[in-house]
């Protein structure tokens, strides 16, 4: 009973502090109201603002909301539990994230200024959050989870801030900021609050799920095809942008379902494989596109970065999940290491090639769009490259430091339970078969 008063109490401050806060400094956005716009803002360039009819913010919110939330939900023992945890999570951390993330980039005169791209680029810090969830899921309260969301969101949106804004990096599909950044963050937490005596615990028998597990993935996979598409190309600074990001998304993701047929009866001697691994596949196959969709990837070379992705995902839960647990100490509870992690890292990769073998013969009137700065001439293709690639370890490096310090935030005695009472009181939420989530 503590406990779940532990929980009730702490969400009461935290609502009560974000409505404070909004009280104070969110306000709407001028852009909402035609000519309104004051000069310091550059209202062309977040024309997303102007109407939250777009497609782009509903595919977003539905894909965050929805999406996110039905991969954890094929866990056993865990489906109804999950529905409820990341309804919190996500009412949470989008109104911490619009505060947060309007003291960065809608901010002025002493106000944020809210529309539909600032609930857009909430959505995105959400859905890392959800992604760092996967890799702690068994292990932490869900207090612990609120507290979590709270320090990652802070953290997400600086690492966001220094890419996008003050180095110029081009990722408007989030492969760093969203895939990589989430992942690995959720890792070294994971790494920080490693227990080994709860492995050994003895489980008790548990009937069988794979029907409930089937249709949660069904579901998960279905809005993934429909709506991940927007999700990549919804940060796209104009319309015209979008229309490679759709396509390369597309493209890559039906080459990495295709891989996962292909692999995963040789590697887990199925005759086809289940919906949890095409879901999975199909994370990986958009997660890499990440960055470059919007770039020049062309449809061949989406196909095949998505095959190639298709492929390394089962592997890696097959032979690389496992060395993570035994010699990492890591417990990834839904092995986002290989769908959110690696497919992240990849896409970076791509995306700095990309942006060497960018110019204004192949792009056209798009490389004003992709990569301003180098259209402009004040930065040349291998700058920005060069731009790109660093990102990469800063970001890593920014989720290792900021995954160990919200870790052993958490570790704290007056965070945890004992192993008996979270057992007792959290069961149906919080113990799963970690087993289940990399098909052991």
């Amino acid at each position: 009973a503590a406990w779940r008063l532990r929980l009730s109490g702490l969400c009461f401050l935290l609502q009560i502090l974000n409505i404070l806060l909004f009280a104070v400094f969110v306000r709407y956005s001028p852009e909402s109201s035609p000519g309104q716009c004051p000069p310091q803002w550059n209202c062309s360039r977040r024309n997303q603002d102007s109407s939250f009819q777009q497609p782009g913010f509903q595919d977003v919110h539905i894909q965050v909301l929805l999406s996110f939330g039905l991969l954890v939900a094929f866990l056993s023992r865990y489906g109804p539990g999950s529905a409820a945890i990341s309804i919190l999570i996500i009412a949470f951390t989008i109104q911490w994230a619009v505060l947060i993330q309007g003291f960065f980039y809608f901010f002025l005169n002493g106000k944020i200024y809210v529309g539909a791209q600032s609930m857009v680029s909430a959505d995105f810090c959400t859905a890392a959050v959800l992604i760092s969830t996967g890799a702690v899921l068994g292990r932490v309260n869900p207090v612990q989870m609120l507290l979590l969301s709270l320090l990652e969101v802070t953290l997400c949106t600086l690492n966001e801030y220094i890419l996008l804004s003050l180095m110029g990096v081009s990722d408007s599909g989030r492969s760093l900021t969203v895939h990589t950044f989430g992942a690995y963050f959720g890792l070294m937490v994971s790494r920080v609050l490693y227990q080994p005596h709860k492995d050994k615990r003895k489980r008790e028998e548990r009937q069988d799920t794979r029907r409930q597990t089937d249709v949660f993935a069904v579901a998960g996979t279905i809005y993934l095809w429909i709506f991940w598409p927007s999700f990549t190309s919804a940060t796209t600074v104009h319309d015209n942008a979008k229309d490679w990001a759709v396509l390369n998304t597309y493209c890559s993701l039906a080459a990495s379902t295709v891989a996962t047929f292909i692999l995963s009866p040789v590697v887990y001697e199925e005759s086809t494989p289940r919906m949890v691994q095409i879901q999975d596949a199909a994370l990986a196959g958009m997660a890499v596109m990440g960055m470059a969709g919007e770039m020049l990837v062309t449809p061949f070379g989406a196909l095949i970065t998505g095959f190639l992705v298709g492929l390394i995902s089962p592997l890696g839960f097959r032979f690389f999940t496992p060395v993570l647990h035994s010699r990492l100490k890591i417990q990834d509870t839904c092995g986002v290491h290989n769908i959110h992690g690696l497919p992240g890292i990849l896409g970076a990769l791509l995306g700095t090639l990309l942006a060497l073998m960018a110019t204004a013969d192949t792009y056209g009137d798009r490389l004003e769009l992709v990569f301003p700065l180098v259209a402009m001439g004040s930065r040349t293709v291998t700058d920005q490259a060069l731009i790109q690639l660093s990102a990469l370890p800063l970001t890593l490096l920014l989720a290792a430091l900021g995954g160990c310090l919200t870790g052993a935030v958490l570790k704290t005695k007056v965070l945890r339970c004992s192993p008996d009472v979270q057992y007792m009181e959290n069961t149906v939420f919080w113990e799963v078969k970690l087993g289940n989530c990399w098909y052991g």
